[in-house]
Formats: C-alpha cells, sequence, structure tokens
C-alpha cells in the first residue's frame, strides 16, 4: 500500500447528496476522513480531479453472470471470478457477486469454493456469491435449463446453510416451490432470500417475507404480470416496504414506464440495479454459448433464436445513465442504486459509501457519468 492520498477537486457522494468543496483521504485502502477547505495535511500526496467530475462509491453488482469473455456457470473457479471482476471493473463495478443460473448441485458447489478462495486475497473485487436457481419455478425459467431445475432436498439446505456461515450468499428461488421451514431455516442462517423466476401468488410472496425473504430477483422479469385479480409477485412487492428490489434498467427487460411505476411505489433505498451482465460484457463479441445453446447478442439485446432473453448486454455505469435519462432520477439516486442500496441488502456494512472507516472502493465519473477510473481498497486503476 502506497502512503496516504487526498483525492480534491470532485463533487462527492456522501449521505447529505452531491457534496462540493470537500477533499477525500484515504490511505491503506480505507477511508481516513472527509476534509473541508484548501488546507492538506503534512506527508500526504494530493491529487487534483477534474473539473466537473464525480467521485461516488464504487458500484456493487449482485446479479452478474460473465463478463470479459468469461461465464461463470461455464468456468466456475478462482480465476474466472478475478477476470469478471476485472472486467466489470473498467465500468465502476468494484465489488460483484458471481452468479450461477440453475446448474447441476457440482457446479454450484464449485462456483462457492471458487469465490470463498478469492475473497480470501485481498483485492478481488469479489463480495460473495449468487445462485439463481436451481430452486425456482418450472413455469417461469425463462432462459434457464428447465430439466435442471429443481425442488429444494434436507441435503441442499444443509450445504446453504454451511456455505452462509463464512461467505455472503444471495439465494434466488421460487417460494412456492419450498416448505415454510426450509425458508425459516435459510434465513436464520445468514442466507440472503429474494424471490425470481416465480409464479407465486401475492399471499404466497407475503408469508415467506414474514419467514424471512429479503428482495426481488429483477423484478417484473420470469414472474407473471400484475393483474387486476392476481396482484403476483409484482404487486407483493409494490405493498410491502421492506424487501429490496433489483431492476434492469436497460430499456429492453422491463419498459421505462413501469421502472418508473417501481420507483413511485416503494421506499427509494429499497431499490437496486443489477447487470444480469453475461460473457460478452468488454467484449466485442456477437454471442456465447449457453447450456450449448448459441446465445445472441443483437440490437442491443442477449437471445436466443427464438427470442428469449439471456441475461443483459448491459453495465452498471450504463444501468446508472439510463435510470437518469429513461427514469428522471436525480444522478446521486442513480448511483446510490447501484453502490449504497445494493450493499445495504447484502449486509456489506464495509462498503457502498464513502464515510470514515469503510473501504476505498470508489468510481471516478464526468459530469456525464462515464467512468474514468476506480480506487479497489485504494488501488486506482483507469478505466
Amino acid at each position: 500500500m502506497s502512503g496516504p492520498l487526498l483525492l480534491r477537486g470532485a463533487r462527492i457522494l456522501t449521505e447529505a447528496g452531491l457534496e462540493e468543496g470537500l477533499s477525500l483521504l484515504i490511505a491503506e485502502g480505507r477511508v481516513l476522513d472527509l476534509l473541508t477547505g484548501s488546507a492538506a495535511p503534512s506527508q500526504v500526496q494530493v491529487e487534483s480531479l477534474p473539473e466537473g467530475s464525480i467521485l461516488a462509491p464504487g458500484f456493487v453488482d449482485l446479479q452478474v453472470n460473465g463478463g470479459g469473455g468469461v461465464l461463470f456457470n461455464e468456468t466456475p473457479t478462482a480465476e474466472a471470478a478475478r477476470a469478471i471482476a476485472a472486467a466489470h471493473r473498467r465500468f465502476g463495478t468494484t465489488s460483484i457477486l458471481p452468479t450461477v443460473i440453475t446448474d447441476r448441485p457440482e457446479v454450484m458447489h464449485q462456483g462457492v469454493i471458487a469465490v470463498r478462495e478469492v475473497m480470501a486475497q485481498p483485492g478481488s473485487g469479489i463480495a460473495g456469491i449468487h445462485l439463481e436457481g436451481p430452486f425456482i419455478s418450472p413455469r417461469r425459467p425463462g432462459v434457464h435449463d428447465p430439466a435442471l431445475i429443481r425442488r429444494m432436498e434436507t441435503a441442499d439446505v444443509d450445504w446453504l446453510c454451511l456455505s452462509a456461515a463464512d461467505l455472503p450468499l444471495l439465494l434466488t428461488l421460487a417460494p412456492e416451490e419450498a416448505t415454510d421451514a426450509d425458508l425459516r431455516r435459510l434465513a436464520a442462517a445468514g442466507v440472503v432470500l429474494s424471490a425470481g423466476h416465480t409464479a407465486a401468488s401475492a399471499e404466497r410472496i407475503a408469508e415467506a417475507i414474514a419467514l424471512g425473504l429479503r428482495g426481488f430477483t429483477h423484478l417484473y422479469n420470469a414472474m407473471p404480470p400484475l393483474a387486476g385479480r392476481e396482484p403476483g409477485p409484482v404487486g407483493a412487492a409494490f405493498l410491502d416496504p421492506s424487501a429490496w428490489c433489483g431492476l434492469i434498467v436497460d430499456g429492453v427487460h422491463v419498459h421505462p414506464a413501469s421502472l418508473r411505476l417501481a420507483l413511485a411505489a416503494r421506499p427509494e433505498d429499497r431499490m437496486l440495479l443489477v447487470t444480469d451482465a453475461m460473457t460478452v460484457l468488454g467484449t466485442e463479441a456477437d454471442g456465447f454459448n449457453l447450456y450449448g445453446n448459441r446465445i445472441l447478442r443483437r440490437h442491443g439485446r442477449l437471445e436466443r433464436e427464438d427470442g428469449t432473453l439471456a441475461g443483459a448486454d448491459l453495465d452498471m455505469a450504463a444501468a446508472v445513465r439510463n435510470t437518469v435519462a429513461m427514469l428522471g432520477c436525480a444522478p446521486e439516486r442513480a448511483l446510490r442504486m447501484a453502490s449504497t442500496y445494493p450493499a445495504a441488502f447484502m449486509g456489506l456494512a464495509d462498503r457502498g459509501r464513502i464515510a470514515p472507516g469503510l473501504r476505498a472502493d470508489l468510481v471516478l465519473l464526468s459530469e456525464a457519468l462515464e467512468v474514468r477510473g476506480t480506487w479497489l481498497e485504494g488501488q486506482f486503476a483507469a478505466a
């Protein structure tokens, strides 16, 4: 680690909003202080940031299937996780949850082992793991392989509880496909439960929330739409103020009007951005393989030949810009949806905010919200 560094000249996103006239002091991978005035402490390196720039918490992405030409399902290794994190860092993301979508038990187990290994090393950018399936509804598979969707067994619950003992673990499941006892036990063990790929009724969602369900995975997608007599998961999400909702803001997965409706219906700090990014992020590739099928990259979409969406062609900085441009959100709200709120959802108390004592995970953005660089545990990398 280098000596203390003072960053000045940018607007800084603090608890109070985008503030001017502050400088940020960091050392040994942590934020030391937020300072006012022009004087700098002695024996501190001073770096002046471009006029009009924004210094925000590094983005936290909880749904990352791949990037940089790597798909975590295909290669659930520590090397793959590092490569995916590196690809996303170019777009302002300093913490990711590598995501294993519905697959064989051995792939899930390998993914957990890989993430545990890489998290033991500093500067990895890995904050836990997301298991999206296989305990989802066969009625709402999306691009997940229906042959691999299954019911949860006691051995699965035992393994998930053990894995969550030393690893932040997000599990997307269909609450109607799980028992009350299993949901209660998983939540008590620290597994972060999120409803997704579900056909559950609003009543079942409410029961699951009482049992420990904490969120909704890519709200609107892979779940029935809100209807007058069947509010379903979307209606349940609108009515509950406690759970977090992930949104894919790419102009493809969900109509902007529906996204604006969700933002208006729910508490601000319970809405967060995810990318659902796939292998092609950060590359010029025109497609990739998933479950033996060719996924095409075309017209801003990732899709099978039959048009089924297969993740998103989206990075987090673009999601932030879209949230401002398409949804009319203030930049500070969009930035928090990409950092503060996902960190809070996962209980990552040392990241997602800029405050003394927290990790110096930062993103430098232009006034137009284009990424200029990041600091990961105080180490700078240009975009």
